[in-house]
């Protein structure tokens, strides 16, 4: 964990007008703080598991508690569709139009919209993206470059040596590596022939001080490992940075630009827990972003000059706390217990192992007791592994997991996919008084233009 008054929720903040102080000034840095799939659902239950846990609100509840935020509601809809994917709806912020499902700055005949932080370094600003899923992925490619299929991560990573962003953070090893890419390159080591300082692990992170030179940080083969996971094993947290580390370093090592510097964030794996159904990971995921919230406003706090914006691309799963008999309250604290994710115990179980061993996995991990039927029910899944899913490549139960669960932990579930819904977005900083109440996807493209003095 990123340590110091970075993470302390913003309980100094005095009740003043959100836009009163900047009225007038330019952005000359901009942070966009993405909680990837975060249905309201995620944002209220990782604020009331905080408040219930250490007492606290979140940095982003903070926000608003203390009138210090611009704050709308967001239509995030697709060219082709009502529900969107990632890599339209970052597209949509990145050019400012939306494309179909599936494409990365590309329109439906063919023709390219230049991305945001293409704009932005030309412009002589530092850029660059950090993200806990491939920075290949989705999010962080729609702010950067054009391509036909999202799903073509190889040639965004191709693209990247490319364009020579200053700061590109996450995972996705598989899409640099010789042994794993079709084509065989070795692009690690063209990135470093191009003057790009690599970076593997979490300690190659911390000690890198110079800003000399783009950097590329890769630190696991797909996405980094769920906060959940990551804070209760020594090996990861010593050899994988958290998103608040990166968030920081990366800020550091931009700061120094005098044009100024464009920064997304994203907590990609809020996505993949809503996807699996996962409510240990996905609140931990969630108060992880929240913790990297933390690291930009103080240094917008301190700097005065910097627009952060929070929000995400869609809603996924509608996640929620309810009442369905027995002691709500009790039942949501069962969380503060877990110390694995769903993840962990559904990818650790074998078609081989016993009902028993399978209660005991859960009970070890989450302090939950589940009974010898409901333990059999999950291993009849691993004869066939048949479960839905995205990202769930095994076909693990993950549904029946989550429904197993809802019993003891009052947690219940909309879907295992993305949702419609206008989501939440906030503002702080010089040109938030730009915002307003109720906006498309596309008009935060033109507003962060406007609000750095570009347009």
């Amino acid at each position: 964990m990123v340590a110091g008054t970075a993470l302390a929720p913003l309980t100094t903040f005095a009740a003043t007008p959100a836009t009163e102080e900047f009225a007038g000034k330019t952005a000359k840095n901009i942070i966009f703080l993405v909680s990837d799939g975060m249905s309201t659902g995620t944002l209220n239950m990782a604020d009331l598991f905080l408040q219930r846990k250490e007492g606290k609100q979140t940095n982003w509840l903070s926000l608003y508690n203390h009138n210090k935020a611009v704050r709308a509601l967001m239509d995030t809809a697709s060219a082709n569709a009502l529900v969107t994917d990632s890599a339209a709806a970052s597209s949509a912020w990145g050019a400012g139009k939306r494309v179909n499902n599936g494409s990365l700055n590309v329109n439906a005949d063919g023709s390219l919209n230049k991305p945001i932080l293409q704009k932005f370094k030309a412009a002589g600003k530092s850029v660059g993206c950090v993200t806990t899923v491939p920075i290949t992925h989705a999010t962080p490619a729609g702010f950067c470059v054009n391509s036909d299929e999202r799903s073509d991560q190889e040639g965004i990573a191709l693209q990247y040596l490319e364009l020579r962003f200053d700061v590109m953070m996450g995972g996705g090893a598989a899409f640099f590596s010789a042994d794993q890419r079709k084509d065989k390159k070795d692009l690690f080591t063209d990135f470093a022939q191009h003057g790009f300082s690599v970076l593997r692990t979490k300690k190659d992170l911390l000690s890198k001080n110079s800003a000399k030179g783009p950097v590329l940080g890769v630190f696991n083969e797909d996405g980094l490992p769920y906060h959940l996971d990551h804070q209760h094993n020594d090996h990861l947290l010593n050899s994988k940075p958290s998103l608040a580390e990166m968030t920081k370093k990366a800020i550091d090592l931009m700061k120094d630009n005098k044009k100024g510097f464009v920064l997304q964030v994203e907590a990609g794996k809020v996505d993949w827990a809503a996807h699996a159904n996962d409510a240990g990971a996905l609140i931990h995921d969630q108060l992880a972003f929240d913790e990297a919230i933390g690291v930009a406003l103080a240094f917008a706090e301190e700097q005065q000059d910097t627009l952060i914006i929070i929000t995400t691309d869609h809603g996924n799963a509608n996640p929620g706390l309810f009442s369905a008999g027995g002691d709500v309250n009790q039942n949501f604290d069962k969380l503060q217990s877990f110390t694995q994710t769903n993840d962990w115990i559904l990818n650790g179980i074998s078609r081989n192992d016993s009902a028993s061993k399978v209660i005991e996995r859960i009970e070890a991990a989450q302090k939950l007791v589940i009974s010898k039927t409901e333990a059999e029910d999950l291993l009849s899944h691993y004869k066939a592994l048949d479960s839905d899913g995205l990202y769930n490549p095994k076909k693990l139960p993950f549904k029946l997991l989550a429904e197993l669960q809802f019993k003891q932990t009052s947690i219940g579930w909309g879907s295992m996919g993305h949702s419609s819904d206008y989501v939440e977005l906030a503002m702080y900083g010089p040109g938030s008084s730009l915002l307003k109440q109720f906006v498309k996807n596309t008009d935060l493209h033109y507003l962060m233009l406007e609000a750095s003095g570009l347009v």
